[in-house]
């Protein structure tokens, strides 16, 4: 079983979808307890990262999180969920402290003639950790789907597993033992993505 967290992001559907469509035996669970049992959890995001955090603390998922990776069970983060990693945002003067799974902060694109922040729509994968299980079947220069103004700054550049060019290059994932995460949306992201998400649900086996 995946435990997909809901916190009341607006992708949820979309990415429960994606992973029953690649044979994923999903629960929905909003409660630590909800999480008994699961093989690997989803964390998904849309919107602030101040929210995220603030909502996740609220139904006390935060802790529950922090101790499900410990466990070295896999982990993905999407989006918000990505970010929600890092220490911290400067996204809207951020006060809430992230999950400090690993070094580094969250950073507005900086602005430059011509560049239209949020970035929303395809672009393209530099995959940097050709060794990530997630991009097993995954070619350099694949495309992916993207909606977001802020992206991480990773400490740690080894973490890296794939870059991305948008006025600069910016780690669009990272990997690091059982802990994956997408600043790209796999469930938005057509085949490229479901070979992702599958290659996630294969992994947690």
């Amino acid at each position: 079983m995946i435990a997909l967290l809901d916190y009341d992001s607006g992708n949820l559907r979309s990415v429960h979808k994606a992973l029953v469509k690649v044979g994923a035996d999903v629960r929905v669970c909003r409660r630590p307890d909800e999480m008994a049992g699961a093989r690997a959890v989803v964390l998904p995001g849309v919107g602030a990262f101040d929210d995220c955090l603030n909502a996740m603390r609220k139904q006390e998922l935060l802790a529950a999180v922090k101790e499900f990776i410990r466990t070295g069970k896999p982990f993905l983060g999407i989006c918000v969920g990505y970010q929600a990693l890092f220490e911290k945002s400067e996204e809207f003067n951020s006060c809430a402290a992230g999950l400090g799974v690993f070094g580094g902060k969250v950073v507005r694109f900086a602005e430059k003639p011509g560049l239209k922040i949020p970035q929303i729509g395809w672009n393209q994968l530099e995959v940097t950790r050709p060794d990530c299980p997630l991009y097993r079947g995954i070619p350099s220069g694949s495309y992916v789907y993207f909606v977001h103004s802020f992206f991480p700054q990773p400490v740690d550049a080894s973490i890296i597993a794939t870059r991305t060019n948008y006025g600069a290059l910016f780690a669009s994932s990272v990997w690091r033992d059982n802990v994956f995460a997408t600043q790209f949306h796999p469930e938005k992201s057509q085949d490229v993505g479901l070979r992702l998400l599958k290659n996630f649900v294969e992994f947690a086996k």
